[in-house]
């Protein structure tokens, strides 16, 4: 298998250009976080499969591909373009971000509740930096982790989120990021591709509610990479409906890191849905930090053809009495293939700690695989953890009951594939995000073919 070499030269001179760009832009401790995250880049290197965490996952794409900053020049886009993807009628608040960099022409904003803040981190960090000094890069740790280093070092702009506490949302926010790739192909240009690294910050006040939901999106054809980073600080009691939808095109390389806190009693729901990119690489990073703090983890990853996609998740049990779910199911058609690997870690003084892990895969075609691997580290007795893992195809009972009644098998295939994935589509709380995932869930399965419609 090919390897990653670890040749950053490239990426140097484009930190060294942004350092330029940015030199009198942004406040000091922004660049002295910047090039403390650039230079364990350097030192880390782009990961490798012979690490235990990137086994089954080769980025040796990614490092080859030379990507160049995504520049605000190739983020123009007519309004109806975007229209497919938006939340307007439903989202308190929409900023949307093209190739990285926020769009006030495209965003709109309604009624917020007094105190919250929702603007681009752009803004915030040259306008009132001292709001996020306490927060940003403070949880998602760039000192282990190489994409987080590089999105760490290349940060310009986001989202910044604030909700004061005792402060609850009746609408969502929207965060649209849209790449608009600079060719079809990367032949058309020397092999290269763009980069964009948006970065998202949300802070939740005590016995505040609110949810966020993130869309990274390609309206066309193209190598590109997106390396987004989100941190989420919930305080004590506060309520997080978290959404991550993934619909890049189709030669898009997709890495996602999202860090999340959960404080003293608080919650914290995670929706995850990946139907797009060619290689996709999620890690979910939730610390329970509080007694008596919840998480809920469900995701849904449907690949086909050379589709690889890889959920890596992660929740750190640190004080008694909390509990967490989580639910992953994958459906995988052609030569695709997709990971899960879930850990649940129990600290010493977390005892009373619930956990509860299930990962169910669906497998369409002979070729698709999956390698699942749940985990369990508990240093501590007194707990309740279970994990579980399923991997099959349509069950062939229910085949012969659809066809005995006259359904083609076709159409028997897209039901069954469709109930399978209906179970966590029916839980998402947004309506007009449960009935677009459902209205292109059965495109794609119009003709049996997970192929079909794909973003």
């Amino acid at each position: 298998m090919l390897q990653v070499a670890e040749k950053v030269d490239s990426y140097r001179l484009e930190f060294e250009r942004a350092e330029q760009d940015d030199a009198r832009a942004r406040p000091q401790w922004i660049h002295h976080i910047r090039t403390a995250a650039f230079d364990r880049f350097v030192e880390l290197g782009f990961p490798t499969t012979r690490l235990e965490e990137w086994k089954y996952t080769n980025v040796a794409p990614i490092a080859k591909t030379p990507l160049r900053r995504a520049g605000q020049a190739w983020g123009t886009l007519p309004i109806e373009s975007i229209e497919p993807f938006t939340l307007e009628k439903s989202a308190c608040a929409q900023l949307v971000f093209v190739n990285g960099h926020y769009s006030p022409e495209l965003s709109c904003f309604g009624k917020l509740p007094d105190g919250v803040v929702v603007s681009s981190l752009a803004t915030v960090l040259t306008g009132n930096p001292a709001s996020v000094e306490p927060y940003l890069a403070r949880y998602a740790g760039y000192r282990d982790h190489a994409f987080v280093a590089l999105n760490t070092a290349f940060m310009e702009d986001g989202a910044f989120i604030s909700i004061p506490q005792d402060t609850i949302l009746e609408a969502p926010i929207h965060l649209l990021f849209i790449s608009v790739p600079r060719c079809e192909s990367a032949v058309d240009t020397g092999g290269s591709g763009t980069v964009s690294y948006p970065r998202v910050l949300i802070v939740a006040g005590s016995h505040s509610q609110g949810q966020v939901i993130e869309s990274y999106v390609g309206v066309s054809r193209g190598v590109y990479c997106t390396n987004a980073v989100t941190e989420i600080i919930g305080g004590e009691n506060a309520a997080i409906d978290y959404y991550k939808v993934q619909r890049e095109s189709e030669d898009a390389f997709h890495v996602a890191t999202v860090q999340a806190t959960v404080g003293r009693g608080g919650t914290f729901s995670s929706h995850a849905i990946d139907l797009g990119g060619v290689l996709v690489r999620n890690n979910l990073d939730v610390a329970l930090d509080g007694e008596g703090a919840e998480c809920a983890l469900e995701g849904l990853y449907m690949a086909a053809g050379r589709q690889h996609v890889d959920n890596h998740t992660r929740i750190d049990h640190a004080q008694p009495h909390c509990s967490s779910r989580q639910l992953y199911k994958g459906i995988l058609d052609g030569e695709s293939r997709g990971v899960f690997n879930g850990k649940i870690v129990v600290r010493t003084a977390a005892e009373k700690t619930d956990a509860r892990q299930v990962n169910k895969n669906l497998l369409l075609s002979e070729d698709a695989v999956i390698d699942s691997k749940p985990q369990l580290e508990i240093f501590n007795n007194d707990v309740k953890c279970t994990h579980g893992t399923t991997i099959g195809q349509h069950d062939q009972d229910a085949i012969f009951y659809l066809r005995s009644r006259g359904i083609d098998p076709a159409a028997t295939r897209s039901l069954l594939t469709y109930a399978f994935a209906s179970e966590l589509l029916s839980r998402i709380k947004v309506g007009p995000i449960r009935a677009g995932l459902e209205a292109l869930l059965l495109a794609r399965l119009g003709n049996g073919s997970m192929s079909e419609g794909r973003p």
